[in-house]
């Protein structure tokens, strides 16, 4: 099983930048699920990279996903249902190290546990 991880890059013009590493040279174009609110994302583009193994990634922030409040884009790999990684906008009256940052997270979490977890016991049964 390959192991990816992922790094920003940047966050420019309402799209969100960065880059997939394999844990090998001979990885396998991973496969990305990106989700805010549980909704799937669209238009998420993977590329190559000169280096092996390695991918850029470019999530566009749709408009119809910014609002008020906290909102946290969760990165996964979609056939292992493994997180990469996460971002958040926070939109209106935001408050430092806000607590809604978080639990927005845990939920996205959760989330992917549970399509996670059924996945499992479908392919199980």
């Amino acid at each position: 099983m390959t192991a990816y991880s992922l790094s920003k890059s940047r966050f420019f013009e309402g799209v969100w930048e960065g880059v997939i590493a394999g844990d090998a040279d001979d990885s396998p174009t991973p496969r990305v699920d990106v989700r805010v609110h549980d909704r799937a994302v669209p238009d998420v583009s993977i590329e190559p990279l000169p280096e092996p193994a390695s991918w850029r990634i470019k999530v566009p922030v749709p408009a119809n996903m910014i609002a008020d409040g906290v909102h946290t884009f969760v990165i996964s790999e979609a056939d292992l249902g493994l997180s990469l990684g996460d971002f958040s906008i926070i939109a209106g009256d935001a408050v430092g190290e806000d607590i809604r940052s978080e639990m927005a997270l845990l939920r996205a979490e959760l989330d992917l546990l549970k399509r996670s977890f059924r996945r499992h016991c479908r392919d199980t049964a």
